[in-house]
């Protein structure tokens, strides 16, 4: 039932833990970080397990997301081309996925990325500087935007391919054969092959976003940094000529609509303060491009430095830092604004779509009565249909689904976290997960913006929710809990020493994908939902082609119609070529 502002619902919120176990641990191979919302520290046994399910009565632990991951054989830093990994704003490291800094950071603007994936914050120390001198790269750091950075200077770089293969410079045009190295040519039998491999656009040294990428029919669309490509999805052919924008994207809409249209957003300038607030919608199968126009902030406070864009129908929903624009997907027409309510006290923070439209809302800040909401739109009104109300120190961290609704809440103060599923259509809680370990989707994360849905490898079905359990090295599992109880119904290892993320439900069964390893390529494999559910492989992709593969940080991965693909969703600016868009196939 509806719960009154700032009381427990039925069930309770659960007893405090003591504060005394599990303290924080700090991540392998991670900078210092303050404890905060999933920040990684040991589980807490003995919480009263079994107990009566009731909101948030969590072990004091990290959450299933807001984990840093500790790299594997591959997840470390190498030099720029076709195998290496790109050096990040000068100083090459190893991705933090998932780097929501909402949870990890208090006080930091919680955000997205296709992404979904990362966007990384300029690090630039003398010290850093000598170090990384002495491991064999030199780097050259001077202060600018676009146009003010020198390019690094890398030693030892990879040696250039000598045969041909698919390699593209990824600016459009091309086959997707123009490269030097023969990417097949050390395939063995049972393995797949590379169809095609797309390098990325050159960008400046503050790098570019990649958002986005959509498979449609037998073409595939990507956003690079100031282009929308599409190749053909068998041959990796140009399908039709690269739209140029005039500025950085910054934005994309994670899906199409049923007739193949999607929103790319790009900045209303090339300065440091431009706003990410000009829209482009385009058709996928032509490359068309329909209304464009610009959507402007509203209130004093409201921020566009970054959007996020969702649909839900014909309604484009355009978040920012404090309010969010829907718009009619037909015509561009302004529909209404979502924005502060109980005269100031709650800002929308962050909004989901898909098959219905939800709102994350931040009310009362730094007051006794500080607590979030989620409500559900009327996409058409903006109308709430229903508000979910989270006593004080409960914070939404994301929607792991919206139909089901499935809402991952921290609370940092007691290092706790709760996995919640709503009744459809309804602010009553219908069960919550509980469990002992810890879990670790790779959630999309931004310096600015908040993009409220969007995490790689968590995903759910009309019975379960599955989520990757969290091992810093070797296999990991896919665990399988029920919606209507919140209890572990079944679990799954992964076939290889390595991560097994979820990604979606096809006819019954679930298409995972396995990471590369030192000695094999990763797979994509499917497991039956009920019945046996040994894991069963769809496609092994070459050993040959698994430095590539791991290189892909920031990242955007797809399996349709027995292609897998896979895409940066933050272009770097490199010595070499960076990577835009591998694609395996039969």
């Amino acid at each position: 039932m509806t719960q009154p502002p700032n009381q427990p619902p039925s069930g309770g919120f659960g007893a405090p833990q003591d504060p005394g176990q599990g303290g924080a641990q700090q991540p392998p191979g991670q900078p210092p970080q303050p404890p905060g919302y999933g920040y990684p520290q040991q589980p807490q046994p003995g919480y009263g397990y079994p107990q009566q399910p009731g909101p948030y009565n969590q072990p004091t632990q990290p959450g299933p997301y807001g984990q840093p991951q500790q790299p594997g054989p591959y997840d470390q830093p190498t030099q720029p081309g076709p195998y290496g990994v790109q050096p990040q704003y000068g100083y090459p490291q190893a991705p933090t996925q998932p780097q929501f800094p909402g949870p990890d950071v208090p006080g930091t603007p919680p955000g997205g990325g296709n992404g979904k994936r990362n966007k990384l914050v300029v690090i630039v120390a003398a010290a850093v500087a000598a170090l990384l001198v002495a491991g064999g790269v030199t780097y050259a750091v001077v202060s600018g935007d676009d146009g003010g950075e020198k390019k690094p200077e890398a030693k030892n770089k990879d040696p250039k391919p000598s045969a041909s293969a698919p390699v593209n410079p990824g600016n459009g045009s091309g086959d997707g054969h123009e490269g030097k190295e023969d990417l097949n040519a050390d395939r063995k039998p049972g393995e797949a092959k590379v169809l095609w491999y797309k390098e990325a656009p050159k960008v400046p040294g503050s790098g570019g976003d990649a958002p986005g990428m959509w498979i449609n029919g037998d073409i595939v669309v990507k956003a690079a940094y100031k282009q929308l490509l599409a190749y053909n999805v068998q041959t990796g052919k140009t399908a039709w000529k690269a739209i140029e924008f005039p500025e950085k994207i910054c934005a994309a809409t994670q899906t199409a609509t049923d007739d193949g249209k999607i929103v790319v957003a790009y900045k209303d300038g090339s300065q440091s303060g431009a706003e990410c607030n000009q829209m482009q919608v385009v058709d996928l199968d032509t490359g068309g491009k329909g209304w464009g126009k610009p959507v402007k902030k509203e209130g004093l406070f409201d921020s566009a430095l970054s959007s996020k864009l969702e649909l839900v129908g014909d309604v484009l929903m355009v978040s920012r830092d404090q309010s969010g624009t829907a718009l009619r997907m037909s015509d561009g027409k302004k529909l209404y604004v979502a924005k502060k309510k109980d005269e100031g006290t709650c800002f929308p923070n962050g909004f989901a779509g898909g098959k219905k439209l939800l709102m994350a809302l931040s009310c009362g800040a730094s007051t006794p009565t500080e607590h979030d909401e989620l409500q559900q739109l009327d996409p058409k009104t903006g109308h709430a249909l229903w508000t979910k109300k989270f006593p004080k120190g409960w914070r939404i961290a994301k929607v792991y689904s919206v139909s089901p609704t499935v809402v991952y809440l921290t609370n940092e103060d007691k290092k706790k976290w709760n996995i919640s599923v709503l009744k459809e259509n309804s602010d009553e809680t219908r069960s919550e997960v509980i469990s002992d370990e810890n879990y670790a989707p790779e959630c999309d994360t931004a310096v600015l913006g908040r993009e409220l849905a969007g995490c790689l490898g968590v995903t759910t079905d009309d019975k379960y929710l599955y989520l990757p359990s969290d091992k810093k090295s070797g296999a990991n599992e896919i665990v399988a809990f029920s919606l209507a109880t919140g209890k572990e119904a079944w679990r799954v290892k992964s076939p290889m020493d390595e991560t097994m993320l979820p990604l979606k439900v096809e006819d019954g069964s679930l298409i995972a994908y396995v990471k590369p390893a030192y000695d094999a390529g990763g797979r994509v494999v499917s497991i039956a939902t009920s019945g046996s559910h040994q894991p069963k492989t769809l496609l092994q992709h070459p050993k040959g082609t698994s430095r590539i593969e791991s290189g892909f940080y920031s990242k955007d991965v797809d399996y349709v119609d027995g292609r897998f693909y896979i895409s940066t969703t933050n272009i770097m600016r490199t010595t070499g070529q960076a990577k835009l868009m591998l694609a395996y196939g039969k």
